[in-house]
């Protein structure tokens, strides 16, 4: 019995996750296509949106989601969404449902470069440096346009993310050294931190040493971008061009290593076994474990099935520990507790029960369910006046045939 509890707990948000999946006309859908004007940048910028399933149809309040945005949204929109979709549903709990926002490119060297060099060798020539520098600018779309843009039109909240990879990482670094109010969390992939004579990592070395960054976090991912025959011992000697990309970032990461004293959330990780181009996924993937590792509500079987344990205490706890570390209010998924409700109705813990229905109602006043549900544990314990008060209460709330029926049933026999 233990054990079937806790495994209907799970499986039941799998179902539904995969329900909603499929609920397009048959065809996978995991963002759509959005746009808008910068007058900042002078053109028209495509992004993708990802937002998590809400079914329209749903008798559950609606959510609201922190905001990860997502540089060369176009080349991993598809791995970050489904990413975050594992971690977060079918049972999972280690990190929360988020809208990810995927930015296109129109010119990549000009946005995600903070200054303008005529040639930096060995990895740009005069041609690919023309429109180089226009990383302060792109920093102002973000902030002056686009953030807005996405607030007025999704279900945000106010927690935001900033991921980028190569040029997309030094743009991060840019973000995260003049503009670290920003965003909340930073994950900065093998960045090209040689730009312009190392530059930034010179300011980013000042900056580190200096300022506070108490509240923010960030994680630094290291590909293996080593030549043959050299090793990380042997790189931080060498002064060839060749390694001048990751004795850079190993520069970087042996910065915010001795930085200990300014309050930033930090890790950093070498990748001995990926490339440039493969380290993105294992590092978004590391980063939100590290990000987010308070996150999960650790339960017991004994949590489920033992009366006397104050389930619904625990949740409240452990969310307000969430809301506390997020910086806004989290509450727990109105479908999750509604669920459990009825699993431990069924087993005839009615206190216990009880407990959580009222959980749903406090956090959840505008929703019918709530009400309907509570009513249900009034009549499993046959008081009938009660029962009655909360279908009304639905029945205000939304017109539904199944909180009529109940109520006129109860009226009827009440009599």
């Amino acid at each position: 019995m233990k054990k079937t509890i806790i495994i209907l707990v799970l499986s039941v948000f799998t179902n539904l996750a995969f329900a909603q999946g499929i609920a397009h006309e048959q065809n996978i859908v995991i963002g759509k296509i959005d746009s808008l004007q910068s007058k900042i940048l002078g053109e028209q910028r495509n992004i993708w949106v990802h937002v998590p399933d809400q079914n329209p149809n749903s008798i559950y309040s609606s959510q609201r989601y922190p905001v990860v945005y997502l540089l060369d949204g176009d080349g991993h929109f598809s791995s970050v969404v489904g990413m975050i979709q594992q971690l977060s549903t079918g049972g999972n709990n280690l990190c929360p449902k988020m809208i990810v926002v995927g930015i296109l490119n129109t010119d990549r060297t000009r946005d995600l470069t903070p200054t303008h060099v005529n040639v930096d060798p060995p990895y740009m020539d005069s041609l690919s440096s023309k429109t180089s520098g226009g990383g302060e600018n792109f920093i102002a779309f973000i902030e002056k346009e686009l953030m807005p843009h996405i607030d007025a039109k999704y279900p945000t909240v106010p927690y935001k993310m900033l991921i980028g990879h190569s040029f997309g990482g030094l743009a991060v670094m840019q973000t995260f050294i003049h503009h670290h109010d920003l965003f909340n969390s930073y994950i900065c992939i093998d960045p090209s931190m040689w730009w312009d004579k190392q530059k930034l990592l010179k300011q980013a070395q000042k900056a580190l040493a200096e300022r506070k960054f108490e509240g923010k976090s960030l994680y630094l991912g290291i590909a293996n971008t080593l030549e043959e025959g050299m090793d990380i011992k042997k790189v931080e000697k060498d002064t060839s061009n060749d390694s001048k990309h990751i004795r850079s970032i190993l520069a970087l990461q042996a910065t915010f290593e001795k930085n200990k004293q300014n309050g930033l959330r930090y890790r950093g990780k070498y990748y001995p076994d990926d490339s440039h181009g493969s380290v993105p996924l294992i590092t978004e993937y590391d980063a939100l474990r590290f990000f987010f590792d308070f996150f999960p509500l650790k339960l017991s079987s004994e949590d489920y099935t033992n009366p006397t344990i104050a389930l619904a205490d625990k949740y409240k706890s452990h969310f307000a520990q969430l809301s506390k570390k997020m910086g806004y209010t989290i509450k727990p998924d109105e479908a999750e507790i509604n669920f459990i409700g009825y699993e431990i109705l069924k087993q005839k813990h009615y206190k216990k029960a009880e407990s959580l229905f009222k959980l749903n109602v406090d956090n959840y006043p505008e929703s019918f369910n709530v009400y309907d549900s509570y009513a249900d544990y009034f009549i499993a314990i046959n008081d009938k006046t009660n029962a009655i008060i909360q279908l009304k209460k639905a029945l205000v709330i939304k017109e539904n045939a199944e909180s009529r029926k109940k109520l006129t049933t109860l009226e009827t026999t009440k009599k």
